[in-house]
């Protein structure tokens, strides 16, 4: 804590070791104990209970907040298949609209969850360990791979829930990517036991901002989510408007019908997860356009 109350007034002072010792020199001088005469002559009595009440304010608003680190969850039993072939190819898109996997950072450790896990979208950009367990398919000299949820793996109704209906409710399920299964387990088995857990998602750089829509609907896809991965909840804020909450549209996508064109963006989101709330600045130019994907210099953790 650094006491510019007392600086505010003392500013001849020495203020070498001041962060330790200006509150107790202040409760000395109003009991009239303060050894460092300097201090206590120069400082008026009058002002004393005001300078010791002034620093109490500037203790509580100076609390430096903790940041919210997500923490992996308890390891869980479900299923994994794959989907696709060793391009990953049919894994480009899906339902969390992250588009080119390739580009976006996510390349080909990725997952669909069965609906129990997708959360209607919710899930979307969590990452998760993922080790095959006590099947003769799984390779023993791996201990897991982690793999982010970039898609939906939807029920098949027409299929029995442990015959070929894997991603039917409420079955825990991971239909991977068939380069990220082939890390664990053999091809050919085509399903195998796992266990699973949530993990912190590790990501290099800001969130990224993609933008689709037009001069009065915007929506914006949220990609390299980093800490929990999922959003709750987000709002936009134009450089000449307030903060407008936007509405969750699918997946990673979150839309605001405002006109906002001709408006440096800035954006406010909380993690679904860890309920932690950060604010990217100045994410978009005025300049901003629907089809470009805006970088910024924060992210959970």
């Amino acid at each position: 804590m650094k006491c510019f109350v007392v600086e505010h007034y003392i500013r001849h002072a020495k203020r070498t070791n001041w962060h330790c010792t200006c509150t107790s020199i202040i409760l000395q001088s109003l009991k009239g104990t303060s050894t460092n005469t300097d201090m206590a002559s120069f400082l008026p009595s009058s002002s004393l209970s005001f300078l010791l009440m002034s620093l109490m304010l500037v203790t509580i608003s100076t609390t430096v907040v903790a940041k919210v680190i997500y923490r992996p969850s308890p390891w869980n039993l479900a299923h994994a298949t794959f989907y696709g072939d060793e391009t990953a190819s049919e894994t480009m898109g899906g339902a969390c609209g992250y588009g080119n996997l390739f580009s976006n950072g996510y390349g080909t450790d990725t997952a669909a969850l069965s609906s129990t896990l997708f959360n209607n979208g919710y899930a979307c950009g969590t990452c998760y360990q993922i080790k095959c367990y006590g099947a003769s398919a799984c390779f023993g000299n791996v201990e897991f791979t982690t793999v982010t949820a970039t898609n939906l793996c939807p029920p098949n109704w027409s299929q029995d829930s442990n015959a070929g209906g894997w991603c039917n409710p409420p079955r825990t399920h991971f239909d991977m990517a068939k380069p990220a299964f082939m890390k664990i387990a053999q091809w050919k088995a085509g399903i195998v036991p796992v266990m699973y857990r949530r993990v912190p998602c590790m990501r290099s750089g800001g969130l990224r901002f993609s933008f689709q829509g037009n001069g009065y609907w915007l929506l914006v896809y949220v990609m390299n989510v980093g800490g929990g991965g999922d959003i709750a909840s987000m709002w936009v804020k134009g450089s000449r408007s307030g903060w407008i909450q936007m509405s969750h549209n699918w997946g990673a996508s979150y839309q605001a019908f405002a006109t906002l064109k001709g408006q440096a963006l800035s954006f406010r989101l909380t993690s679904y997860t860890s309920k932690e709330t950060i604010i990217a600045w100045n994410v978009a130019p005025s300049s901003w356009n629907v089809g470009l994907t805006y970088n910024s210099n924060t992210n959970f953790h």
